[in-house]
């Protein structure tokens, strides 16, 4: 009887350790839809719309809206997308590129 509950903690402690690296890793079933926000007007002359994106707060994904910045010399803004992984869609960020 004491072995069989070892074994039942065992493969729960086992369980609820794949279900936290599966959470912490970051994976939705499905592509959660953005938002609508209006976009503010420009604060100064020449700034760049960095588009909002989906940041992983360590057990879900959140919305950040966009916000304005300098842009960059010689460089382009790759906007962030949802990618498909073997587990489930994933963000990957946006950056300058």
């Amino acid at each position: 009887m004491k072995t069989l509950s070892k074994i039942g903690i065992m493969a729960t402690m086992a369980c609820s350790l794949f279900l936290a690296s599966c959470a912490s890793e970051g994976y939705v079933v499905e592509q959660p839809v953005e938002p609508v926000y209006v976009r503010p007007v420009a604060p100064y002359a020449n700034a760049y719309w960095v588009p909002g994106e989906w940041v992983y707060t360590g057990r879900r994904y959140v919305y950040r809206n966009g916000y304005y910045v300098r842009p960059r010399a010689n460089r382009v803004y790759v906007k962030g997308n949802w990618y498909r992984g073997q587990r489930g869609y994933v963000w990957r960020r946006g950056h300058w590129r």
